[in-house]
């Protein structure tokens, strides 16, 4: 696709992979933080086709870090906010609202004719589902998660149980993260890890693995834990 629009992608970004980038779907479970970033960053990369499942609306605590939540868009829903500002910034990418919260009846069919689903969750017990759904389907996970100033991610091959080591037993009946401290530079750079794993995989450079990215903003270091 040798279009004007990719033309800085190039040369790390051919043209060729930039059709191959064309013809991938992608899950993003989740639009708040991490999720509106990851966004932004494949639509921008040309990445064909988004698929966007968040059952949750912006709120007014979302301004300080979600790149979708604004003045105007506070009480929508964060999928069609999300469909909006994808069509704004590339009309070519094909985009699927979702307007759901993940459950064990809609995984499945969430997950259908997906290359990768992304984890942009705020709470254990969904990214543990998200995985047992991933597993179910031998589809990688891209797992993601922020909390004050730190982060990790972690490209997953399917049936990985990395997550229930990083997640033992006593947090996995913590259902949200909402109390926790979410700073946007972290957020902001959580996500572009995530989306730079995203496009690294979909252009077949980047194979999943039981590796996991600590980020530490305290300290400013970035380590690459094997397991």
């Amino acid at each position: 696709m040798e279009l004007e629009r990719y033309r800085r992608n190039l040369p790390e970004i051919s043209p060729a992979q930039q059709d191959v980038l064309a013809e991938k779907r992608v899950l993003i479970v989740g639009c708040g933080g991490l999720g509106g970033y990851i966004i932004e960053a494949l639509a921008r990369a040309g990445a064909g086709h988004l698929r966007l499942m968040d059952g949750d609306t912006f709120k007014e605590s979302d301004l300080n870090r979600q790149l979708l939540a604004s003045s105007m868009n506070l009480g929508r829903p964060k999928t069609l906010a999300a469909r909006q500002r994808v069509l704004a910034v590339n009309s070519l990418v094909e985009v699927e609202e979702s307007p759901y919260f993940l459950s064990v009846e809609n995984a499945a069919e969430a997950l259908a004719g997906c290359h990768l689903a992304i984890d942009a969750l705020d709470n254990v017990p969904s990214r543990l589902l998200l995985a047992e759904a991933c597993a179910r389907a031998g589809l990688p996970m891209l797992h993601g998660a922020v909390g004050a100033w730190y982060g990790q991610a972690a490209l997953l091959p399917p049936g990985s149980k990395l997550l229930e080591r990083v997640y033992p037993a006593h947090c996995r009946g913590l259902e949200s993260a909402e109390k926790m401290a979410m700073l946007a530079p972290v957020v902001m750079q959580v996500a572009a890890l995530q989306a730079s794993l995203a496009l690294r995989f979909l252009l077949g450079d980047e194979q999943p693995a039981e590796l996991l990215w600590h980020l530490d903003m305290e300290r400013g270091s970035l380590e690459k834990i094997s397991f």
